[in-house]
């Protein structure tokens, strides 16, 4: 059985799987047999005074070594964006990488980029707007965002304020809450396209926090897809708007141990999941349940649910559809939830994540 690791850090709201065994990474789109592609985040480089967001960067050299040395296709965001909408002409490469920057720390531009050149891949930088705009110190100068440009380093928006969008004013009712979400994420695509000529395609939201109507009003703007802090893989029944990404900072989570168990996590495709990611879940749901794509494809008795207040506990499964009872009142204002499963064919761990927000919960985040 897997074990679950929980753990948090200043930007980001993350849970890790850590797996006993995994697939080998195959065609993206052979659902039988891929380990999928992985989004991998970073945020600072090098600074080790920040030892949550940061990442040393003898061992991020190392790690473009590793994707380098074990044929890892890193590839555009824009790519993996386009081939889940079905329009990247036939299937991903095989072991597919796509790497993000979030906030557009100075690092960035000082120890991350020349690296990058060196391996020659490409990668995304969500930028904290008003930081940008407001010449924050430690943020990229505009100069560097344009010399960056130039060089075909993508950018899209990390919202303007960085504000944690699931937290509804209680003074809001919901249009008033929509409309603060709304002038967010325009302001943020307004003055990128204003500064520097940049069409907001993708939005990645702080702290990974996210809700139906976070979602919905993305999608009014024209949003292609959404990028979250749910860890997991990608497959090709990846929600275009609740797209995972990994971790990768601190100590633990920048070892080539933990890269290698990331790359190689299955996603567990799912459906109709119960609680949903509505605005306000209820305090005490009675299950958790999740109906799973080719049910038949797993282990009977392998299926597992993780909630960050409950633990993990064995589902049961009836047809396709996997659940756990719950008495427990969740006091906490995120919950992260997963569902796992073993494969028959190779004993390999798929898993898929969600996230429950409440927003006047009694507990802090997790």
């Amino acid at each position: 059985m897997a074990y679950f690791l929980l753990n948090k850090y200043t930007h980001c709201l993350c849970c890790l799987f850590l797996l006993a065994s995994f697939l080998p990474c195959q065609d993206l789109f052979a659902l039988e047999n891929s380990a999928g592609a992985t989004i991998l985040i970073y945020h600072k480089f090098g600074e080790d005074k920040y030892p949550t967001t940061n990442v040393a960067l003898d061992r991020f050299e190392e790690q473009m070594q590793f994707l380098q040395d074990n044929s890892y296709q890193v590839i555009a965001l824009s790519d993996l964006v386009d081939n889940l909408k079905g329009q990247g002409g036939g299937a991903l490469p095989e072991k597919t990488v796509v790497i993000t920057i979030d906030d557009g720390y100075m690092s960035t531009y000082t120890a991350a980029w020349p690296i990058l050149k060196k391996y020659g891949y490409p990668f995304t930088v969500f930028l904290y707007v008003k930081a940008v705009e407001s010449k924050y110190r430690n943020f990229l100068t505009w100069a560097q965002i344009r010399e960056m440009q130039a060089a075909g380093v993508d950018f899209q928006p990390h919202t303007y304020s960085h504000h944690r969008l699931g937290s509804w004013d209680p003074s809001l009712d919901e249009i008033g809450y929509r409309n603060w979400i709304s002038m967010d994420l325009q302001k943020g695509s307004a003055v990128l396209k204003e500064l520097f000529g940049i069409q907001s395609r993708y939005i990645a939201l702080p702290y990974g926090e996210y809700n139906t109507i976070i979602i919905d009003e993305a999608q009014k703007l024209g949003f292609k897809a959404i990028l979250t802090q749910d860890p997991g893989s990608i497959s090709s029944s990846t929600d275009l708007f609740r797209i995972p990404r990994e971790p990768i900072l601190g100590t633990d989570w920048a070892t080539i141990k933990h890269l290698k168990q990331v790359l190689e996590r299955t996603d567990l495709p799912l459906a109709d999941m119960y609680p949903g990611f509505e605005p306000f879940v209820k305090t005490t749901p009675d299950q958790f349940c999740a109906s799973v794509q080719d049910v038949a494809k797993y282990q009977k008795g392998s299926f597992g649910v993780y909630v960050s207040e409950l633990g993990w506990q064995p589902a049961t499964v009836a047809a396709n559809r996997a659940c756990i009872d719950n008495k427990k009142t969740l006091i906490r204002r995120t919950n992260r939830v997963a569902f796992s499963a073993r494969l028959k064919d190779s004993g390999g761990t798929a898993i898929h994540y969600w996230l429950l927000l409440n927003p006047y919960a009694s507990a802090p985040a997790d």
